[in-house]
């Protein structure tokens, strides 16, 4: 999480400095344009200038702050710090579903895309799945706190024991070798051949306008819903977050029908959503493959 939370300012940190005037040029190797590049173009552009300040140097704002907090307490935090664990699930979740969108969106509302954007996308995505358990053992936590007659805010506040009187698991923290800490922070995260197989299809999806030709409506259509297959399924590999992949069912149902409901459509892009959208609700009916961890009360929620 650390990692990922200094990768994404650095590359953030970067874009604000072209948006501040200190550089003249961005680094872009795959969209080229006329006097600006793709990335130059997203950047300056008018979804970019409505904050009131560079939204690049905001969210190196929010990367660097996600890195600090990383960092913050041990493992055993969602006890002793619910505070700092509800907030992160807010800083990383919400704010990153709702940043990874308007890059989703970048190439049907901007026309073009941006590869830094893209790859912090993808910092920011990976993150997803790796607190979603922290956020579901706190939220335990505070449960059985209150049942037991404790005080919410004192305990948000200041946490406290385990009720039940449970010794917490042994964990490396930053003293572990570092192949022991990788191991420990992927913890509860599992990728079933189901949940990739969906990423790849929503990977074909968003290239598909360039691969098939398509155009207008249809096109744009695929680029969103291809962009939202890969979030969910990645987000549901967090095996706390698995019910989530039944969003993908929706999704692969609305690609078969968007052909005959959308406009702009050739006959290879029809059958190109319709063969995808069937393979992705297959794919999205199956759990896949867990491990051995256990998740208390909430086992009985992972279907």
């Amino acid at each position: 999480m650390i990692a990922l939370g200094f990768f994404g300012f650095l590359i953030a940190r970067y874009l604000a400095v072209y948006q501040l005037g200190q550089v003249g040029a961005v680094w872009e190797p795959f969209f080229s344009g006329g006097a600006r590049n793709g990335t130059e173009f997203i950047i300056t552009s008018a979804v970019s200038r409505s904050w009131p300040i560079p939204d690049a140097g905001l969210g190196a704002a929010a990367y660097l702050i996600e890195a600090l907090m990383g960092a913050m307490g041990t493992a055993t935090r969602w006890r002793t710090m619910p505070w700092m664990v509800a907030f992160f699930f807010v800083l990383v979740v919400p704010l990153g579903g709702v940043s990874i969108f308007f890059i989703i969106i970048q190439p049907i509302v901007i026309g073009t895309y941006c590869t830094l954007c893209l790859l912090a996308a993808l910092a920011m995505l990976v993150m997803i799945p790796l607190t979603l358990d922290e956020v579901v053992a706190m939220a335990q936590y505070m449960r059985r706190s209150v049942r037991e007659g404790r005080p919410f805010w004192r305990t948000f506040l200041r946490g406290g024991p385990e009720p039940s009187g449970g010794a917490d698991e042994s964990d490396p923290g930053f003293s572990g070798a570092l192949e022991i800490q990788s191991a420990a922070a992927v913890r509860g995260v599992t990728v079933p051949w189901t949940l990739a197989a969906c990423c790849l299809a929503g990977a074909w999806l968003m290239l598909s306008r360039l691969v098939l030709g398509a155009g207008g409506i249809t096109a744009n259509n695929d680029h969103l819903v291809g962009g939202l297959i890969i979030t969910i399924a990645v987000c549901a590999m967090a095996e706390v977050a698995r019910p989530l992949r039944f969003a993908n069912l929706l999704l692969g149902l609305w690609l078969i029908a968007a052909p005959w409901l959308l406009s702009g459509g050739d006959a290879s892009s029809i059958w190109n959503d319709v063969a995808i959208g069937i393979a992705v609700v297959g794919l999205s009916l199956r759990r896949g493959t867990r491990n051995k961890e256990h998740y208390g009360s909430w086992d009985r929620y992972l279907v």
